[in-house]
C-alpha cells in the first residue's frame, strides 16, 4: 500500500533523528544529544562494553567514555522502521570505527558493528528515542590498551 503523507513525514523525521544522534555522538555535542532522547529514556550499551540505565546516567558516562577517543565515526546503514501512530520501532545497522592513541603515539583502531534497536515516540518537540538497545554483532580489532571504562 502507498504510504500516507504523515507516514512519509514520520519516516523522514525518524531518519533525521537517527542521523542527528550519530552526529551528536561523533562531535561529542551533548546538548544536541539531548534532542535525541526523551528525558526518561532507557539506554543499554552493555553488549559493546558500556552501561545500561536512564538517559541522564548514560549521558554522563558517554561524556567520560567518549572523551578518551582521538577518532570515531558512526555510519548508519540499513534501517527498518515500523510506525504505529505516535510510536515506532526501528532497527538500524551501525558501523563504528573508533581510535585512541597508543602509548607509543600511533592511533589504535577497532570497529564496533551493531544494530540500534529503538522504541521511538512522537513528542511536542518531534520524534525522540524512548528506549535504545545496542545489539553488538561483532567487534573488529582489539580494544586499545590505554582505553578505560569509566563505569
Amino acid at each position: 500500500m502507498p504510504l500516507s503523507l504523515q507516514e512519509i513525514s514520520d519516516r523522514i523525521e525518524i531518519q533525521d533523528l537517527l542521523v542527528r544522534y550519530a552526529r551528536a555522538i561523533d562531535a561529542q555535542d551533548y546538548a544536541l544529544l539531548d534532542t535525541c532522547f526523551t528525558p526518561d529514556a532507557s539506554v543499554d550499551y552493555t553488549t559493546s562494553g558500556g552501561i545500561k540505565g536512564a538517559y541522564p546516567e548514560v549521558r554522563a558516562w558517554l561524556e567520560k567514555a567518549l572523551a578518551q577517543f582521538d577518532a570515531m565515526l558512526h555510519l548508519l546503514g540499513n534501517s527498518v522502521v515500523e510506525l504505529d501512530g505516535d510510536t515506532a520501532r526501528a532497527r538500524t545497522a551501525v558501523y563504528n570505527p573508533m581510535g585512541k592513541a597508543g602509548p607509543d603515539g600511533p592511533v589504535e583502531f577497532f570497529t564496533v558493528v551493531a544494530d540500534y534497536v529503538d522504541r521511538l515516540v512522537r513528542t511536542a518537540d518531534g520524534w525522540r528515542i524512548a528506549e535504545r538497545f545496542e545489539e553488538q554483532r561483532f567487534l573488529q580489532g582489539g580494544m586499545p590498551r590505554t582505553l578505560t571504562n569509566p563505569a
